[in-house]
Order: C-alpha cells, then sequence, then structure tokens
C-alpha cells in the first residue's frame, strides 16, 4: 500500500515538473518576441566574449605542458606543475610580486580617490559653462595614446628636459628621474592619475546626478551648509558606486599594464619597476617561453579571482552594498 502511494506521488510530480518547463519555454518565447532586437543586439557581444575570453581557456592547459609550437598544444608533453615551481622558486618572484601590489596599492590610495575628490568639486561648481571647460580639460587626458604619454614623459623628465630646467632655476642639480628606480612608482602612479582622473569622475558626476534633490533642500532647511551636505547627502548617495569601483579594483591588485611599464623602464630601474606583466612579456615573446608565461598568467588570475571574492565578501558582512 505505501509503495503504491510513493509511486503514485512520482506520478503526480512529474507532470508539474513539465508544466514549469513548459511555462519556462513560453516565457523565453514571449520575451524573445517581444525584445527580438535586444537579442540581436546581444548576440555580437556574446560572441566576442564567447571568441576571444572563453574560448583561449582551452590553451590554459600549455601551462601545465612543455608547450611547442611544433607539436601543438594536444602533441606537447604534459610537466605538471613543473612551470609553477619555477617561477615561485626564481629569484626574481618576490621583486615582481612586491612591484606589482606596491604599484597597485599606491594607485588605491592616491588615484582611486582623486576621481571621487574631484566629481564632488565638479559638483560645486554652479558657473555651467566654466564647468564645462573643467571638465574637458580633465577628460582629453584619457584620449592621448599612452605612447604619448610615455614620450612627453621621456622629454620633460631628462637631464636636459623642463622640469631639470625649472627645478635648475632653483640651484637644484639635474636629476635622471626615469634612470633612478627610486622616483619610477611616483611618476608611474601620478602619471596615471593625470591621465584617468577626469575619466574616472565621470561614473561618479552620474551617480551624484541620480541623488533625489529634495535631500539637499530639507539639509538646508534643516542649517546644513555645503560641506555638510556633500559629507551626509552626497558621500552616502554615491557609496554603492564607490564600493562597487573599489572591489573590481582589488581584482586587479596582481595586474598592471605592460604597455606604459616597458616605455617607461629600463634594467637600471628593474628593482621599483619591474613588474609580473612585464616578466611574462619578455619570457613569453622575447624568450618563446610559452609553457612558462601561461603559468604565471594563471597564477595571475587565480589570486586576482581569489582577491575579488575576499572583497566582495567583507565589503558584504560589514555594509549593505556588494557586487553580487
Amino acid at each position: 500500500m505505501t509503495q503504491h502511494a510513493s509511486d503514485l506521488g512520482v506520478r503526480r510530480a512529474e507532470p508539474s515538473r513539465n508544466v514549469q518547463k513548459t511555462s519556462w519555454l513560453q516565457t523565453i518565447r514571449k520575451d524573445w518576441k517581444r525584445h527580438w532586437a535586444i537579442y540581436l543586439m546581444a548576440i555580437p557581444v556574446i560572441a566576442y566574449y564567447l571568441i576571444f575570453h572563453y574560448g583561449p581557456m582551452y590553451g590554459l592547459q600549455i601551462a601545465f605542458k612543455e608547450y611547442s609550437p611544433a607539436k601543438g598544444i594536444l602533441g606537447s608533453p604534459w610537466v605538471g606543475f613543473k612551470h609553477f615551481e619555477s617561477f615561485f622558486n626564481g629569484i626574481y618572484f618576490w621583486r615582481l610580486i612586491k612591484n606589482t601590489i606596491l604599484l597597485n596599492v599606491y594607485d588605491l590610495v592616491f588615484g582611486f580617490p582623486a576621481a571621487i575628490v574631484l566629481a564632488l568639486l565638479l559638483n560645486e561648481i554652479r558657473q555651467a559653462r566654466f564647468k564645462r571647460v573643467v571638465q574637458s580639460i580633465s577628460y582629453l587626458p584619457h584620449f592621448v595614446s599612452i605612447v604619448v604619454v610615455a614620450g612627453l614623459m621621456v622629454d620633460f623628465l631628462s637631464r636636459t628636459g623642463l622640469v631639470n630646467q625649472i627645478i635648475g632655476i632653483f640651484g637644484i642639480e639635474p636629476i635622471d628621474f626615469l634612470k633612478e628606480a627610486g622616483w619610477f612608482r611616483f611618476l608611474f602612479v601620478s602619471s596615471g592619475i593625470w591621465q584617468g582622473i577626469g575619466w574616472g569622475s565621470i561614473v561618479y558626476l552620474a551617480a551624484i546626478s541620480t541623488i533625489d534633490p529634495t535631500l539637499y533642500e530639507a539639509g538646508r532647511m534643516d542649517g546644513a551648509n555645503r560641506w555638510k551636505q556633500t559629507l551626509h547627502i552626497t558621500i552616502p548617495g554615491i557609496m554603492p558606486t564607490i564600493v562597487i569601483l573599489f572591489i573590481l579594483q582589488m581584482g586587479n591588485m596582481l595586474t598592471v599594464g605592460s604597455e606604459k611599464v616597458l616605455l617607461l623602464y629600463n634594467p637600471l630601474t628593474y628593482d621599483t619597476a619591474d613588474v609580473i606583466s612585464t616578466y611574462v612579456y619578455r619570457k613569453g615573446v622575447l624568450e618563446a617561453s610559452y609553457g612558462f608565461t601561461a603559468a604565471v598568467g594563471l597564477f595571475n588570475s587565480v589570486i586576482s579571482f581569489i582577491l575579488i571574492v575576499t572583497a566582495n565578501t567583507v565589503v558584504k558582512r560589514i555594509s549593505e552594498n556588494k557586487l553580487w
């Protein structure tokens, strides 16, 4: 009797699953008919990520192989964690980790708040024409090529450059800025702030524009000046945006773009300028050690994933704002 009842229960459960499956398919069909144009617009984006982001994951296996272009990925022999051990035990490992982390920490401490501060200052400007001029000037460096920026830095910071000519007026001896390792981090981070501060402020200005104006009116009625309105209304209003961008920034703590470093560094500044991405470039492109560089890149990606998940978990526990 009990067995018969349980069989009957299973039979009754099956139609409900079919109904749910049918309703789910019907919902997709209806949504496709209603928003087919949006789905068509999304196809190139989906194809881009499938081809250039998910497709190359197949090649990650060369991190565990002694890859040879002649043998191909499948024909190359497996070597296990040989490349990872070689990287971890290498003489440059700690230097690469230290330089990469320090550049990102400096950028996080000085560069990340710079865009927020600029957005708050621009929000206080009441003359529309002057505000547009300031915004345009701050945006322009973003559109300047990194090659051009590096070229300007090389010219201005040389021993006979503009900077040394200016400090020479005060009796200071010329300085080889780009040949002294101690100056590299300051120059790299400060030039990055100059180039990206205006563009980065756009996101925060957009977030500020969504704040309810009645909150400012209520603040003025309570006697709050502009500073208190900024502190208690504007900053809390853009805090979700700040948190999301902060979490994403944490995911890049082991990532420094190699283009600018390659254009500015030299063997004299390797102690402070050599980072993971430039090391991968030298080993992978110049020495054709593809398996080794794939292992380094995989290590970098795994650590970045751990950092972004950790940052999101911590932020989620101390506030309501989170990335997911």
